[in-house]
């Protein structure tokens, strides 16, 4: 795989629904994109597709996995943004 910079993390933060996903995880522990999708009342594939792209840009970190009727349901964390990140996650919306 690629390595992942800035401008991909960069890139990553400007959907509202992916800041809304890390703002969201930010102090729990972990969450599965069927819990995020409760939270942010968001249909799951869209959820989905937004947790893929944190998680491939290295905002967010997959935890653990849990069989659930024949799928497998995986739970991911929010990993530590650097200062910038932040700034940019708390100013936008």
């Amino acid at each position: 795989m690629a390595s992942i910079g800035t401008n991909d993390t960069l890139t990553a933060l400007n959907h509202p629904l992916r800041r809304r996903i890390l703002r969201t995880l930010d102090g729990k522990a972990e969450a599965s994109p069927v819990e995020l999708a409760e939270a942010l009342s968001m249909p799951l594939g869209t959820v989905a597709y937004h947790v893929k792209i944190l998680d491939r840009c290295g905002a967010l970190e997959l935890v653990r996995t849990r069989p659930v009727r024949g799928a497998v349901q995986h739970f991911y964390r929010a990993v530590a943004q650097p200062d910038w990140a932040r700034t940019v996650l708390a100013s936008a919306e």
